[in-house]
């Protein structure tokens, strides 16, 4: 299965106290691939420094820079899906590059883009990602 998390899932995933922990165990136990872009790294690492604790962002880093589950893609084509928030296409670019599953996101921005029918992306909610995740961990 191969996935693009929106940032704000990512930074929810990563607490080990929250209740989206295991969308980030089962991208360590390889459960799905994770699709990133250069543009979504940059976004990752910045909210990750503003939000996250001391060191997590240079942590993840780590972790996708060892993982075998990462697939990298550069984006050539964008498609300004999400015209409330331009910044949220890198997002919608790469699961169009990557021909991912799913885009998991909980922000509101995308449901534009849900009603798109070509190119389409299937967007989904994190906790419709935990609920697919539960059948496979």
């Amino acid at each position: 299965m191969k996935v693009v998390l929106d940032s704000n899932v990512l930074l929810v995933a990563i607490g080990k106290r929250s209740r989206y922990r295991p969308i980030w165990q089962a991208f360590l136990s390889s459960k799905y691939q994770l699709i990133l872009s250069e543009e979504i790294l940059h976004e990752y690492k910045e909210i990750l420094h503003q939000f996250a604790a001391p060191g997590a962002a240079q942590l993840v880093m780590e972790i996708f820079t060892e993982s075998s589950n990462i697939d990298y893609r550069r984006i050539y084509y964008k498609w300004n899906a999400i015209i409330a928030d331009s910044d949220d296409n890198k997002f919608f670019d790469a699961a169009v590059a990557g021909i991912a599953d799913y885009l998991v996101t909980n922000d509101a921005h995308f449901n534009e883009a849900k009603k798109m029918s070509f190119p389409k992306v299937n967007i989904i909610s994190a906790s419709e990602f935990l609920n697919l995740l539960s059948g496979l961990l």
